[in-house]
């Protein structure tokens, strides 16, 4: 069995063992077997899609980015008033088509690895939260162990496949040097795949050094190991801060998200058909280019989207119309065949209640009967992603393993056995001493741990204990039994050795940070 990269292996310790009883092995990627929701007829997507190439050739794009400009005048295209691309359909169809349908994720431990695209689904934490609710339900500002501590439950949860990167601002460091600390604890406290900031192209430049660290450059140029994420200005920019980063990840071939940022309603039409064919076309020049600096770069059609309320102006999450913008979006990842990014169990609530509960439900449901690849934001939204909350980090990542079991399909293998086990107790008799259902109980249906189902009484007994109650429990449980995947103590010194010569080089002064 090949070893895990920059890891050294240690047993357990004989309290731990006694005191870990749940499996926090990771969840294989999800290879979903349901019929997806595809609510456009071929015509209806062939609409879309010359309702947004006629954008891209007419109304145009604009690159905020001389590089970009310069790029583009060099591919063929029209270049007017300066900054604006027009770009014929045929070279965004050719561009497009180098872009790979598929490609496996590589982990430093490689059994963590995540085949990625088609039928295959990962889950991915939130990011971003400039607050979070701690352990004991505070909303309060994060620090560098805040962000640790959810790096270590991105790690134990099964259904969570990567420990992402600032999933919380640790406001305890200065913001020009965040991303070095932010990656590397990303990369300390799990071994599953994260992403890499794109707060700057030369942040990128600085993930891309430390991710060569850990896992050696050449190997990084045919092997994908970090993700980044290049967010549009809707309408119709893109800003040179996120070209400049796609381009730092392009040089080492790593994944990019390009993901117009999308506020239905205000930075798009008020319609859901016209919203989509405009960030179709967004996404689409985001992908070209990504194929002008680096053919054959891996590159993901990305989104973050909410629609807004008409009468307050705030996003809104676990809407209908967002539903139905999901399952259009992917039908047109589909008809490109390009893998697609959405973002999940999102929540306007601003505690873990009822409406966290359905907003989030309603877009997981969505999101896995759309087809979505890379589903981020998938544990801890909420507040419109303000903060972060512990408790609904563990629950929504139960809710993640409860839609990937929902997704897996119907499994069949028993069938015969069971059918037997029928004929064996006949009319009036029960199952739970069967052979056939010692054998599968486990398995035969799932059985959540932050969902209360047994009877009144009992529930009063054990405390009458909420959900959000329920998951800070097992948070600081998990935290407990927490062991660190150690890094190779030579990757772990040259690591550090880094981030101390940056953070010599970077100026701490916050008001500095766009020059880095």
């Amino acid at each position: 069995m090949a070893d895990a990269v920059g890891t050294t292996r240690r047993g357990r310790g004989a309290r731990k063992t006694i005191r870990q009883t749940r499996d926090v092995a990771m969840l294989p990627a999800l290879k979903r077997r349901l019929p997806l929701t595809e609510p456009m007829d071929q015509e209806q997507i062939e609409k879309i899609d010359a309702a947004s190439m006629s954008i891209l050739e007419d109304v145009g794009v604009v690159f905020r980015d001389p590089i970009a400009i310069a790029d583009w005048r060099a591919a063929g295209a029209d270049i007017r008033d300066g900054d604006r691309v027009h770009l014929d359909r045929g070279l965004v169809r050719e561009l497009i088509c180098s872009i790979p349908s598929s490609f496996t994720y590589h982990a430093r431990n490689p059994a963590n690895n995540l085949p990625f695209g088609h039928d295959h689904s990962i889950f991915v934490p939130m990011t971003g939260a400039p607050y979070l609710r701690d352990l004991e339900d505070v909303r309060r500002n994060p620090t560098l162990e805040d962000l640790a501590n959810f790096h270590k439950l991105s790690h134990m949860l099964p259904a969570i496949h990567s420990s992402a990167h600032h999933i919380v601002e640790p406001y305890d460091h200065p913001i020009s040097q965040r991303h070095l600390r932010i990656t590397y604890s990303s990369m300390k406290h799990s071994d599953k795949t994260f992403m890499g900031m794109t707060t700057s192209p030369k942040n990128a430049e600085d993930v891309m050094e430390m991710c060569a660290l850990l896992f050696g450059a050449d190997f990084m140029q045919s092997h994908p190991v970090v993700t980044g994420n290049c967010n549009g200005n809707s309408p119709l920019v893109w800003d040179e801060t996120m070209l400049g980063a796609l381009r730092a990840f392009a040089k080492y071939n790593q994944p990019i998200l390009c993901s117009p940022f999308v506020l239905g309603g205000a930075n798009t039409p008020a319609s859901v058909a016209p919203t989509v064919a405009q960030l179709n076309a967004e996404a689409l020049s985001c992908l070209a280019y990504s194929q002008v600096v680096r053919k054959g770069t891996p590159a993901i059609y990305g989104h973050y989207l909410a629609t807004v309320s008409m009468r307050s102006g705030a996003p809104m999450a676990g809407t209908p119309e967002i539903s139905l913008m999901n399952f259009m979006i992917g039908q047109m990842a589909r008809y490109y065949d390009v893998p697609w990014r959405t973002s999940n169990t999102l929540g306007g609530a601003k505690i873990l209640d009822a409406q966290a509960g359905y907003e989030s439900a309603m877009t997981l449901n969505a999101v896995l009967m759309a087809g979505a690849n890379y589903i981020w934001h998938s544990a801890g939204w909420n507040e419109a992603g303000m903060h972060c909350s512990m408790a609904k980090f563990v629950v929504d990542a139960e809710l993640c393993a409860m839609g990937y079991r929902m997704a897996e399909g119907i499994r069949w293998d028993d069938f015969e056995g069971a059918m037997q086990a029928v004929r064996d107790i006949g009319p009036g008799g029960h199952y739970l001493g069967h052979s056939h259902t010692l054998e599968n109980f486990q398995r035969a249906f799932f059985m959540p741990e932050m969902f209360d189902n047994n009877s009144i009484e009992q529930w009063q007994a054990d405390g009458a204990l909420d959900t959000n109650t329920r998951g800070l429990i097992r948070a600081r449980q998990m935290l407990d039994d927490y062991e660190e995947p150690k890094l190779d103590p030579g990757i772990d010194e040259a690591l550090r050795d880094y981030i101390a010569r940056r953070e010599r080089e970077i100026p701490a002064a916050d008001a500095l940070n766009q020059e880095y």
